[in-house]
């Protein structure tokens, strides 16, 4: 048993080999793929990070079933990473690999063709904006796609027309409702000054 669990199937040269070729792929494939494939906007980008998880584990771990194996494979993929972004950090390339952000709204506005280049639908964004309280795109100040893949909302502030606007019909509505007072009290006073016509002698 202890043999089968520590002994590794292939080569640890090899299992180091297979970890940095998968990890470049990967690294350029997702790359290349997109911030969308990152955001899990629907099903189809969800279901293409799983299985690309599952399609690569036996790239990495060939045809061993050992616990050391696999291990040494996870080891290799953590070192492996924090050595690439604490040297692209170093050197200030590390926003050059991961991208910039991009604009998708901007001031209520569409920018359809940042849309089409990240392939994001209008039905998607309106979904995502929901999911952070915003009802309408109109009400959208900003929305970037991070390069991360995540979708970050900025509400609109509402501007000082809307302001004196919104005030406007407040105060159209105290007035109202006064003038619904008013009217109601003159009309309780004509009802109670006709009783008192009716009973004198």
């Amino acid at each position: 048993m202890w043999t089968d669990l520590l002994t590794p199937g292939i080569p640890l040269t090899e299992k180091l080999v297979r970890t940095l070729l998968v990890y470049a792929f990967l690294l350029i494939g997702l790359r290349l793929a997109g911030k969308r494939e990152l955001s899990q906007i629907n099903p189809f980008d969800l279901v293409v990070l799983l299985l690309l998880s599952n399609t690569v584990q036996n790239a990495i771990i060939g045809n061993d079933n050992s616990v050391l194996g696999g291990l040494v494979g996870a080891a290799v993929l953590l070192i492996v990473n924090g050595t690439v972004v604490r040297a692209l950090y170093h050197y200030n390339k590390l926003d050059r690999i991961e991208g910039r952000p991009d604009t998708l709204v901007r001031n209520g506005r569409l920018l359809r063709h940042h849309l089409e280049r990240e392939l994001i639908t209008v039905a998607e964004l309106e979904a995502a904006a929901r999911r952070q309280g915003i009802s309408s795109l109109a009400h959208v100040q900003e929305c970037r796609l991070e390069t991360g893949g995540a979708l970050t909302f900025i509400a609109r502030e509402p501007s000082e027309d809307d302001v004196r606007h919104h005030e406007i019909l407040g105060l159209i509505a105290q007035m109202d409702s006064r003038q619904r007072s008013i009217s109601e009290q003159l009309a309780a006073l004509d009802r109670k000054m006709g009783g008192t016509t009716g009973t004198t002698p």
